[in-house]
């Protein structure tokens, strides 16, 4: 496999483009029907051990140097967009195409496996949730549907 494939498409990645599918049929026809197939198809690519892209923010210090440089200990937070309404809510893409469509706002990012993600953001009180590809193929997961996908409820 050449260098510009193995960037494109990472293995854990593969397979993402169903949940892509699964998005945009929901927002062409917005049903329960389509929510609830949305969701499987998320359960399945967690399942499958599947993971997304987490944008994530270095903290900086006050030159505005990334403190990773002179700290490596320095905790990364995961990237956080605040809707109209005030709330905050983790962003994921579910491809390097997807993430590239808001490139001026991603700095740094990482894989990460979708399950450790829902776990993790059910502990966060700071958010409401995880919202997938906010650029385009967009589903906004608060924390009671992650509930759902993780068959927590």
């Amino acid at each position: 496999m050449n260098t510009t494939e193995n960037t494109k498409k990472d293995e854990g990645l593969i397979g993402n483009e169903k949940i892509e599918e699964a998005i945009a049929a929901l927002q062409q026809e917005p049903s329960k029907e389509l929510l609830a197939h949305a969701l499987t198809v998320l359960r399945r690519r967690m399942r499958e051990r599947g993971q997304v892209i987490l944008a994530v923010d270095m903290p900086q210090d006050q030159s505005g140097m990334p403190q990773m440089m002179a700290n490596p200990a320095a905790p990364m937070q995961i990237q956080a967009v605040q809707t109209a309404d005030g709330k905050a809510w983790w962003v994921a893409f579910t491809s390097f195409e997807e993430e590239l469509r808001g490139a001026d706002q991603v700095k740094s990012t990482f894989l990460a496996d979708l399950e450790q993600i829902f776990r993790t953001a059910l502990t966060v009180n700071e958010i409401e949730g995880v919202i997938i590809n906010p650029w385009n193929r967009t589903m906004m997961l608060n924390k009671n549907l992650i509930q759902i996908v993780l068959g927590d409820s």
